[in-house]
């Protein structure tokens, strides 16, 4: 099935019989009307419940594109608790319903000791993101689910809060540029999902680990968005549309293990080109909404 974003004047072709994307179910209210939060009912295994309701999205500190800190309302919502792992992934991969990605299709790379079962899948597009989320009926989260997932109501910078980010807390580069400690080569390398204690909703590696993709296009500012940034359930330009006219770019999420404790934090974006060229050690997590 072609994907076609004339933005990007490219096309992806996915796998067949592919499952038409979830999108968040719930509705803008009407202007005035206070928005009502569905209950998490039965949460689906391997994922956690994000409550509905309001909370601080972007800063007034940090980059100028987290630029103005502001009040947004997202409906409940469903997380993985964990990144998608490469066996996961190349489970999909092997059942037909993903293209094939992952640190091994990108020849002299160099990335070695990314392939680990347990280890974040990396070196995926955002297509192939959205494809293995669609093939187990999930969507990739809104880049405002994602950040309230990752920090909470209360505004904190990171997921334990605004404590400062160490290797303790979070899969980082090192004080000695590597990644944690992690391998002999270069700057290190991931770790298995779940290696760090969790944040406020019981979700793992929300900081640093593998950078994640979500589904909205790119902005230079919230305020260069406007209202299609701002709550309730926002996705961001174009409303997320998959064509985008002065958009060419996706966004990342949450640092990884090459980058310092700055990228970590929740508030952070970082765009990149959806088809992940230049190749980058990119990975993501499925969201689901609630019925």
């Amino acid at each position: 099935m072609k994907r076609r974003f004339l933005a990007l004047g490219i096309c992806f072709v996915g796998a067949v019989g592919l499952a038409r994307a979830e999108e968040p179910r719930a509705e803008r209210p009407r202007a005035g009307a206070t928005p009502v939060a569905r209950p998490c009912g039965k949460t689906p295994a391997g994922m956690a419940c994000v409550p509905g309701g309001e909370y601080q999205r972007g800063s007034d500190t940090g980059l100028k594109d987290e630029r103005p800190a502001h009040r947004v309302w997202v409906d409940t919502f469903y997380m993985d608790l964990y990144e998608v792992t490469h066996a996961e992934y190349q489970a999909c991969v092997k059942a037909g319903a993903c293209e094939k990605a992952g640190p091994k299709y990108r020849a002299g790379a160099g990335y070695k000791g990314f392939s680990e079962p347990k280890q974040p899948v990396v070196g995926v597009s955002w297509f192939n993101a959205r494809q293995y989320c669609q093939s187990k009926g999930k969507r990739l989260p809104t880049e405002a689910e994602w950040e309230k997932a990752a920090r909470g109501t209360d505004g904190r910078t990171y997921p334990w809060g605004n404590e400062r980010c160490t290797c303790a807390r979070a899969i980082i580069m090192d004080l000695k540029g590597r990644g944690c400690g992690v391998g002999k080569e270069g700057r290190g390398a991931t770790w298995d999902v779940g290696s760090r204690p969790p944040g406020p909703y019981g979700l793992y590696d929300m900081a640093g680990n593998s950078w994640e993709w979500v589904a909205d296009w790119y902005s230079p500012s919230y305020a260069a968005c406007g209202k299609e940034c701002e709550g309730p359930n926002p996705k961001g330009p174009c409303g997320g549309a998959d064509e985008c006219p002065g958009h060419r770019l996706k966004i990342v999420k949450g640092g990884s293990w090459y980058w310092p404790a700055s990228d970590a934090r929740a508030a952070r974006r970082r765009p990149h080109v959806p088809l992940n060229r230049p190749f980058h050690h990119f990975g993501f997590r499925c969201a689901k909404s609630v019925e």
